[in-house]
């Protein structure tokens, strides 16, 4: 029998290192046993749902830290500071313009409030990753459905594509309705020049960051910033008291705001050292041949307006493997786990408390691999062929229903490979970062159903199948759309 604390203790003394979240790293710190001081609501700690002492001094610090006009800790992590934003700010049957590589919370909300979404589809770089919403994408949308609530996007993305938040938020304030921005991979903006800026300083009116994802914070603590009034601050405050357990971690918040202080302290020092070993780590990668580390030059202007470089994306385009293959030799031959695989590329993410060892063994590993490799040097068609796929993975496809509508339909399971003209009645997604390759209400379309044969194939994680076997999917049950 396997015991999960018995697994853990297990990859902590296994040697792996660590390129994925959490942002600390498994670095012990200052922090003391965390039994020792687990409590809950009791004289002179405060209550986060009503917070008045001891954590609504913590929040003010992350604002101040920040550049919010307001500040609300998330131990239920950047997905219930989504519903509640999201929430607060759209009424119930309203319209709002979302970014279609939204992270699937956003549907979530989108579902609850009943919200008839209208998407804006990002860019595809030429590496066949999506990439940023342009300002001129959101303006027009904006003419078009001149009726619309809210504007929200995903920035950065989980590979670290920025869009031009500035641009955006005034297009949209032109409208006077909120921009959203789910900021989750993004809490380590803004503070070096080596960084993009951070959306609460340019201009959104709701960002929501996740502080355990790049920085030393535990799993799970999050931050929600109000930076106007555009989004009432009580309608998020009823909706936090909603989403978020009504017994919150005294640890995560302390962990929370122990993460704030260092931030604080020692931002300035921490962030130049980890710029540096960075911009080392691009330097001793420069040279791969056949493997590819993705850099600011590989992504034009249109596909991205800036793009954060502590995400490590490694392509392997040129080379005759897939993104799994480079992910299982570099666990299982230098003990070195990545955050996330793709068809194309592996992904490693990193922080301000990664250690120069760990870029320096990441380096070694890709040129030992790249040495071995039979490559294939014809860049141009690879690289066409992966944009290719990925753009038919999340092509615009035509919603019979909305959201809400779909889910309260009566469905029935079917094979995917029989479902092309069907309706799908639950969500699709690649896993991670868990964007809806279809989502309930859309039609299936014959595309989608050969790609997610591909995906399979290729041993990429789809969750949203009715079968333990993937084999089968959920859809609108075709007699109730023929006789109502």
């Amino acid at each position: 029998m396997n015991y999960l604390l018995d697994e853990l203790e297990n990859y902590r003394n296994s040697g792996i290192y660590p390129f994925h979240m959490p942002g600390h790293k498994r670095k012990t710190t200052s922090f003391p046993n965390p039994y020792e001081i687990d409590i809950t609501e009791i004289d002179g700690f405060d209550n986060l749902h009503h917070a008045k002492g001891l954590i609504l001094e913590a929040q003010q610090r992350a604002s101040a830290l920040y550049g919010s006009k307001d500040c609300f800790y998330l131990v239920n992590g950047s997905t219930c500071g989504l519903l509640a934003a999201i929430c607060a700010a759209i009424p119930k049957g309203g319209k709002a313009l979302v970014a279609r590589n939204c992270h699937k919370a956003v549907y979530h909300a989108l579902f609850l409030n009943e919200i008839r979404a209208e998407y804006l589809y990002p860019e595809i770089t030429e590496s066949g990753i999506q990439g940023q919403i342009c300002v001129k994408q959101v303006e027009e949308a904006l003419r078009k459905h001149s009726d619309a609530d809210a504007v929200i996007l995903t920035s950065p993305t989980y590979e670290g594509i920025v869009s031009d938040i500035s641009g955006i938020a005034k297009a949209v304030h032109a409208r006077k309705i909120p921009l959203i921005v789910d900021e989750a991979h993004g809490a380590h903006f803004g503070f070096d020049r080596g960084f993009p800026e951070n959306a609460v300083r340019l201009g959104a009116d709701a960002v929501i960051m996740s502080l355990h994802k790049t920085l030393p914070s535990f799993t799970q603590t999050a931050l929600l910033h109000l930076c106007s009034d555009l989004i009432s601050k009580e309608q998020v405050k009823r909706y936090l008291g909603i989403f978020q357990t009504s017994s919150p971690s005294y640890l995560f918040m302390a962990g929370m705001d122990a993460c704030i202080r260092q931030l604080r302290n020692n931002g300035a020092e921490l962030f130049l050292s980890f710029r540096k070993k960075l911009e080392q780590f691009y330097q001793d990668t420069a040279d791969l041949k056949g493997l590819h580390v993705m850099r600011r030059e590989d992504v034009s202007g249109r596909a991205a307006y800036d793009l954060d470089q502590s995400k490590l994306v490694i392509f392997t385009h040129r080379a005759k493997m897939t993104g799994e293959e480079l992910h299982r030799k570099l666990l299982s031959d230098y003990k070195i786990q990545m955050e996330m695989v793709s068809d194309g590329y592996v992904l490693g993410m990193t922080s301000i408390f990664d250690e120069e060892t760990g870029f320096s063994r990441l380096s070694r590993a890709l040129h030992e691999i790249d040495n071995k490799i039979e490559r294939n040097m014809d860049n141009k068609i690879e690289k066409q062929c992966d944009g290719d796929f990925i753009r038919q993975m999340y092509p615009a496809v035509a919603a019979k229903f909305s959201i809400h509508e779909a889910l309260k339909l009566p469905s029935e399971e079917l094979s995917f490979r029989e479902a092309a003209g069907r309706i799908a009645a639950e969500y699709l997604y690649l896993f991670p970062p868990g964007i809806p390759l279809i989502v309930p209400g859309e039609e299936i379309t014959e595309e989608l159903v050969r790609n997610l044969g591909i995906c399979l194939d290729r041993g990429l994680c789809v969750e949203g199948f009715a079968d333990s076997a993937k084999s089968r999917i959920k859809i609108v049950y075709s007699e109730r759309l023929y006789y109502t």
